[in-house]
């Protein structure tokens, strides 16, 4: 009898029965972590002290992924989400723990991961700096908010992308953002959906910065007059700067209107160092979403480095000098680097507008060979805030480099804890490290560590 092939059933995704698990502590992505037949099974959802119901969705050798099901005896630490989008946005997955208990979650990992992963020794308690915290909700200054055109129901849908899916949450508020752009999301969508050419309506980027509201439509086409006139006006209405941008990424100026063609779009800008440097930045920017942390940020990491007048200051991954300009401040020459040309041209505009003359700014790729770099060579000090891949390829230049003390800024615990290992084989040791809670309600993990070069 002939026989066909039947594929075999995919083990490792096989739904198990439902089991009863405590859940004993986070791992740093903020699932909960449990132990079952000699695997550790990662919870998404449940929390150190937990009893929970769960299934094994996914098994590995070594570990298992399991859904919660429900939560049999809650812990202390446990909180009712504040936002009604929390189950299917995919912006937030700590809002179900109180947020004094995050913070301790993160610094807790913080220092577990750079002592587990560096193979430096245990962080003494007394080289751990007090947490740099603000408001948990309402900290957001920037989103983007994705859109989707219903062809059925001649509908622009306006919102974030699922957990987990390219799908659109369609939202009415988030109480992460600052209050004025959340406030702004239902009449805004309402607005939208009166457009003649909605379908050709990108994506939304809102931004609250120091000179006003800014919200910035990504269009595929050339919108008519009838189109732009309602958005003129409502935008005068929210007293909204109103920027359209094209695929290929230039700037239209609606509201309010320019008063001749050589008139420049105006940017957003944000103030530091107490209000006496000013940073611009176009959408689609880096900048840091939260604010009044990142003015906290900027001025722990001056005092960590203590910038002395004549200092040469190295600043790899500069974006548009968040911390560049205001180290130029403090007197030091500051050598600033980013790898995407349309910020380092921000950036040495930024130095203009605020007359500062002892910071140069260069494009060059980071990750690639420097040894041709004209910047590089000898100097006192090196501030690094690289992109969640890290800073490993440059830190291969420590030798050549040679800086007294080394601050590193990080959005990734994993790759900060990874790139430590290299400054700590090249003679630097850990003398500080502090949590930067940057995204409240959420698992990311922002930090600064300060290394200093052994004696």
């Amino acid at each position: 009898m002939a026989q066909f092939f039947k594929e075999k059933p995919n083990k490792s995704k096989q739904l198990s029965a439902k089991l009863s698990l405590d859940i004993t502590q986070l791992d740093h992505l903020g699932a909960g972590i449990a132990q079952h037949q000699g695997k550790v099974v990662f919870v998404a959802g449940a929390l150190p002290g937990e009893r929970a119901t769960v299934q094994l969705v996914e098994q590995k050798k070594s570990y298992a992924k399991a859904k919660l099901i429900k939560i049999d005896s809650p812990a202390s630490s446990r909180i009712k989400a504040h936002c009604p989008h929390y189950v299917q946005c995919g912006g937030c997955d700590l809002q179900h723990m109180d947020t004094q208990a995050q913070r301790e979650h993160k610094q807790t990992a913080l220092v577990d991961l750079i002592t587990k992963l560096s193979s430096a020794e245990p962080v003494a308690e007394n080289l751990v700096a007090t947490p740099i915290v603000d408001d948990a909700w309402h900290y957001r200054r920037r989103a983007r908010l994705a859109t989707v055109f219903d062809k059925n129901t001649q509908r622009l849908q306006l919102g974030f992308r699922a957990a987990n899916s390219n799908k659109i949450v369609e939202i009415n508020q988030c109480p992460v953002l600052a209050a004025p752009l959340s406030e702004l999301i239902t009449p805004l969508a309402v607005n939208l959906n009166q457009l003649k050419a909605k379908a050709s309506l990108g994506h939304v980027e809102l931004t609250q910065a120091d000179n006003g509201h800014f919200a910035v439509l990504r269009v595929t086409k050339t919108l008519p007059n009838s189109d732009l006139r309602w958005l003129s006006g409502f935008a005068e209405k929210h007293q909204l700067n109103l920027l359209l941008q094209d695929e290929a990424g230039q700037l239209t100026q609606i509201y309010p209107a320019l008063s001749s063609d050589e008139d420049k779009v105006t940017l957003p800008f944000y103030l530091l160092a107490d209000n006496s440097v000013r940073c611009s930045f176009t959408p689609g920017n880096f900048v840091q979403v939260n604010g009044v942390i990142n003015q906290a940020m900027v001025e722990q990491a001056i005092d960590w480095l203590e910038p002395q007048a004549g200092e040469r200051i190295l600043d790899l991954f500069c974006g548009v000098g968040n911390f560049s300009l205001p180290l130029a401040k403090k007197a030091a020459q500051v050598i600033a680097v980013e790898g995407v040309a349309e910020m380092v041209e921000q950036a040495k505009q930024n130095a203009l507008d605020n007359q500062l003359t002892n910071v140069s700014f260069y494009h060059a790729d980071l990750s690639a060979d420097l040894s041709e770099q004209t910047w590089l060579g000898k100097i006192d000090k090196l501030l690094l805030d690289p992109a969640r891949a890290g800073a490993y390829e440059s830190l291969q230049w420590l030798q050549k480099m040679q800086p007294k003390k080394v601050v590193y800024v990080s959005c990734n615990p994993a790759s900060l804890a990874r790139d430590s290992s290299v400054l700590l084989a090249n003679g630097y040791r850990i003398a500080k490290v502090g949590l930067v809670d940057m995204f409240p309600q959420t698992h990311h993990i922002e930090a600064m560590v300060l290394f200093e070069l052994g004696k």
